[in-house]
């Protein structure tokens, strides 16, 4: 091989290298740039953009405003992190039997789209309870209708039922017939309760297609704690709460003390990170 040979080929791999690391690079951020903020709480003001409703006060005596729902910070590797809290009312405070807080969404899921919504949670502690997921109504709507404002509906709580059923704190969704904790398929059984003080990263994808095709319908895949160190579907097709075939318009947050004589327990639930994107899509969006 002669030395001018031996350039032009050093040369073509060089240019094969450079341009895989582009492609790779690039693919990476075109993951990352089309996700949509919804809210990451990194701007101080992020909490007053969030509307704020107790619509059952029944705290006696009588306290306004007894949702916590408030910016705070944590240092993750010697760097502060801001995310958001929200406790029915303060540990020891009974009665706000519906707090709730929401926020319009930056792009409207229309009817016949499907959108794939990030977020990260972490449990504060337990008991608690609390759903979170996405509304079609607007502000009226959500408070007049608190939980049944919600579609697709993601919920943490360890509460017994009137029932008597003993709910065990692993995140639930809705289905027709209620609530069913999500299911670990590599163990083949249900899900074990949310670890406090672990956040989790969780994938739902959306499909507010009509019924008659399949729609009102979501998928939740999860990552976090010691029970899901990779990211892993734990349910197919959980159905919408009231499925009304409407655009999705409002992201919106729920909790609740219980009733005077008997509460729940205020344990919080930390949010992060809330995105949103058109189509399936399991990555994360940073």
């Amino acid at each position: 091989m002669t030395s001018t040979m031996a350039i032009r080929i050093y040369s073509i791999r060089t240019k094969a290298c450079l341009l895989g690391m582009f492609f790779l690079l690039s693919t990476t951020s075109s993951h990352a740039s089309q996700w949509i903020l919804i809210d990451n709480f990194e701007t101080p003001s992020s909490a007053n953009n969030w509307v704020k409703a107790d619509t059952k006060n029944e705290t006696s005596p009588l306290i306004q405003n007894p949702q916590i729902s408030e910016r705070r910070s944590e240092q993750v590797a010697g760097s502060s992190n801001f995310y958001f809290i929200k406790k029915p009312a303060a540990d020891g405070i009974v009665g706000n039997r519906k707090a709730l807080t929401y926020k319009a969404l930056p792009k409207i899921v229309e009817v016949g789209d499907i959108y794939t919504f990030y977020t990260r949670i972490n449990v504060e502690y337990f008991p608690n309870n609390h759903a979170f997921g996405v509304s079609n109504l607007g502000p009226k709507g959500i408070e007049q209708n608190d939980y049944n404002a919600f579609e697709p509906t993601l919920r943490v709580t360890d509460k017994t039922e009137s029932n008597g059923d003993k709910n065990t704190g692993a995140l639930m969704v809705k289905t027709q017939n209620g609530y069913a904790n999500i299911h670990n398929e590599v163990t083949g059984q249900d899900a074990k309760p949310l670890e406090p003080g672990s956040w989790y990263e969780v994938w739902y994808v959306v499909n507010n297609a009509p019924q008659r095709d399949g729609g009102q319908t979501y998928d939740v895949y999860i990552k976090g704690g010691n029970e899901f160190i990779q990211q892993q579907k734990v349910y197919s097709a959980a159905t919408f709460r009231m499925a009304r075939e409407l655009p999705l318009t409002h992201f919106l947050m729920n909790c609740n003390t219980g009733p005077v004589d008997k509460p729940y327990g205020n344990g919080g639930l930390k949010y992060d990170d809330l995105y949103m994107i058109e189509g399936r899509n399991l990555h994360t969006p940073f």
